[in-house]
């Protein structure tokens, strides 16, 4: 008995020459080591708070007590530092307004005082037109005028009376001269300003030239009413 034999089909699988091709059909495995003894780091730890260097971005209640009393030093001296530069700013604006702006000023006395001896008649002519007329202060090593301050006193005498006394410098076309200027204010005197005793104008050459005198006419007034005391008791 002859066996049949069957047609056998062999099929040729190509063998894949590169390495880096098979390692891509074939899954992968990771595996990773951990160090038991090998704790995981801490987190950053934040800066201690000082007076020097407290922006405010820490909570109160994370704070310990002495960065607690760090802060409340910061905040103290800066309040401090307010209040001293709120005193400066008051002190200067009541300097200003006393020196410059207050009607009874120095500054404000001075600038009436030369409108009083523009219009004078006998300054217009000792000194020239009076449109040319300056006046300054102290003579400095500064040549701006304006910089030339204003020699002036305020003295108090035992009756409480307030004595001004001021001299200025005049120029002129013709000539130049030295304002004297006297003035007083009285503690019982209801609108507190300062009344003239004599202003009056020295310049070379001329008679000394009076804007305005009470002197004399107060001490005329006060002649005839003056007393003499003697023993204690005023006679006359």
């Amino acid at each position: 008995m002859k066996l049949a034999t069957l047609p056998v089909a062999v099929r040729h699988v190509p063998i894949l020459a590169n390495p880096a091709s098979l390692s891509a059909l074939l899954p992968r495995y990771y595996v990773t080591q951990t160090n038991p003894n090998k704790s995981t780091p801490p987190t950053s730890k934040r800066r201690a708070v000082t007076p020097f260097n407290d922006d405010g971005r820490v909570n109160w209640a994370d704070l310990s007590a002495g960065e607690k009393a760090a802060r409340a030093t910061q905040q103290t001296f800066n309040f401090g530092f307010i209040l001293a530069g709120l005193g400066l700013t008051g002190a200067v604006v009541y300097l200003l307004f006393t020196e410059v702006f207050s009607p009874d000023s120095r500054v404000a006395n001075f600038s009436r005082a030369v409108d009083l001896i523009k219009k004078d008649p006998a300054c217009q002519a000792a000194l020239g037109d009076p449109k040319k007329i300056l006046a300054h202060g102290e003579e400095t090593y500064n040549r701006w005028k304006r910089s030339r301050p204003i020699a002036s006193t305020i003295a108090q005498d035992r009756y409480g009376v307030e004595h001004l006394k001021m001299h200025f410098y005049l120029e002129g076309p013709l000539n130049q001269g030295v304002a004297h200027l006297h003035m007083t204010r009285h503690p019982k005197q209801g609108d507190g300003d300062f009344e003239y005793r004599y202003l009056f104008v020295d310049v070379k050459g001329h008679q000394r030239i009076y804007v305005i005198n009470n002197e004399e006419e107060k001490n005329a007034s006060g002649a005839p009413g003056r007393k003499t005391r003697f023993l204690g008791i005023n006679w006359g």
